[in-house]
């Protein structure tokens, strides 16, 4: 596949990122704050389950088709980063999931996440940049419920 094929791809599953509700889904996942499996298996049954669903769903189609040589890693990885951060949500959980019988959850995404250079040190800085961001969201909250309580 030529490399403006690949870009055109890539741009396709940008603009597939910009679906109204895959917007709301993405925006939902970006406050999942997993602590345990039992957190997962709470949404699987909750309003959140397709957003949860379409979510990981996406990412591991996309990971897919960059394992089946449709887009090139590199330039799917420069163009992207929201995986990485999917992935470093999740990956706590993955053996478990699978363990309860979804075998298939999110194996195209880890290949294509463990294949990246450097991933343990990135892995590591996008979690500590999520804990950053939960703990900044926490403290809106609380003054904003201390500015209602007022």
């Amino acid at each position: 596949m030529s490399k403006q094929a690949e870009a055109d791809l890539i741009l396709k599953l940008y603009e597939l990122r910009r679906e109204p509700v895959m917007r709301e889904a993405r925006s939902w996942f970006a406050t999942f704050n997993p602590k345990s499996i039992g957190d997962i298996t709470e949404v699987l049954t909750s309003d959140k389950s397709g957003y949860y669903r379409m979510v990981t769903s996406y990412w591991d189609m996309a990971a897919a088709l960059v394992n089946n040589g449709a887009i090139d890693a590199q330039m799917f990885n420069d163009a992207n980063g929201e995986h990485v951060f999917i992935y470093a949500r999740l990956e706590p959980f993955v053996a478990d999931i699978r363990a309860q019988g979804n075998r298939q959850f999110l194996v195209q995404l880890e290949k294509l996440v463990k294949e990246m250079p450097d991933i343990e040190e990135r892995l590591k800085y996008v979690r500590e940049r999520i804990q950053k961001l939960i703990e900044m969201a926490q403290m809106r909250a609380a003054a904003k419920a201390a500015a209602g309580d007022a």
